[in-house]
């Protein structure tokens, strides 16, 4: 019987030695051909910026094209449900980004589920979104401002990219925490919300970097605040939300993720290239040109993010009661 138990361990562990041999193997001959990264927003935008200057450095580096294909369409949620599907070997991969968090709770008949389905295999950037008044709000801080909302409810117009968009949840979020009685008044994109936020008939926006600093700078809006836990490197003078409401914080933000069951080698081999990347002084000069700040860390530490962010955005969604367009 000790022999055969010794002869069965011995076996058992020549299997684990051989599989681990066989991910090691694997991971090290990955890509052996061009990865696709599956883009849900059109060219031109942040999240394409983003997966392109990442992608040409994975090119770089290992030796394979890294194609990003856009596909813009039902706020990421058909890209999603592509790489969901597709085989998990290291060749498709997601740019996975606040939408996805906020989707799981708004949309109620996806076909996957976003934390179970995808695996993270990298965070790259946070944008702070800027929480901007038309000037004629006379307000000059976050605390006047909530002060003027509460007395005067109904007559501050929130726009936002549409319902359930990170301009919205992120105004539904601070509502919430503060009591501040905005009307949300949604629009087909954020650009058109802040031109309208110009013009006056909204009266309060929260927008991201590339479609507020224009203004911002020319001073057509007032900038009030940032909604990152930390000030942004593009407004530095600016104060953030939560130094007047502890504990607020939202972002855009940008990461890679994979289909379930992909193999961890690849997933490991690609998070160490893609922090590489983010340490390159070069390459997080033009993320940062972006507005956006980077954000390395394993692949453990993106998973918990998605799942808190997902949490999150659950909560506001539910209690604001807020539906798809």
């Amino acid at each position: 019987m000790k022999l055969a138990r010794r002869k069965f361990l011995h076996l058992a562990a020549g299997a684990a030695a051989l599989s681990a041999i066989s991910r090691t193997a694997r991971a090290q001959s990955y890509p052996s051909r061009p990865v696709r990264t599956v883009v849900g927003f059109a060219a031109g935008g942040g999240a394409d910026i983003t997966a392109r200057l990442i992608g040409q450095w994975l090119s770089e580096r290992l030796g394979q094209q890294f194609v990003i294909e856009n596909r813009p369409g039902a706020v990421g949620n058909i890209v999603t449900e592509a790489v969901v599907n597709a085989p998990p070997d290291g060749y498709t991969l997601l740019l996975v980004n606040a939408a996805n968090a906020i989707n799981a709770t708004l949309y109620d008949k996806l076909s996957f589920n976003f934390i179970r389905d995808i695996a993270p295999v990298a965070s790259m950037t946070r944008e702070s979104l800027v929480m901007a008044l038309h000037p004629s709000v006379p307000a000059k801080t976050v605390s006047e401002l909530i002060t003027y909302a509460k007395a005067n409810p109904g007559k501050l117009g929130m726009g936002s990219g549409g319902n359930g968009s990170t301009s919205h949840v992120a105004g539904e979020l601070f509502k919430m925490m503060t009591g501040a009685n905005m009307v949300h008044v949604p629009y087909r994109s954020i650009g058109r919300a802040f031109a309208d936020l110009i013009g006056g008939q909204v009266q309060v926006a929260f927008g991201g970097m590339t479609a507020s600093s224009e203004y911002i700078k020319s001073g057509k809006l007032r900038p009030l605040a940032v909604t990152t836990a930390t000030r942004s490197e593009a407004l530095p003078d600016i104060p953030t939300i939560g130094d007047f409401v502890p504990g607020y914080e939202t972002s855009n933000w940008f990461g890679i993720g994979a289909p379930r069951n992909t193999p961890v080698g690849i997933i490991e081999r690609l998070n160490r290239e893609i922090n590489a990347g983010l340490a390159d002084p070069r390459l997080k000069a033009r993320l940062t040109d972006t507005g956006a700040t980077v954000y390395a860390g394993l692949p453990t530490d993106f998973g918990k993010f998605m799942s808190e962010e997902t949490e999150k955005w659950g909560k506001v969604i539910r209690a604001a009661n807020i539906k798809p367009n």
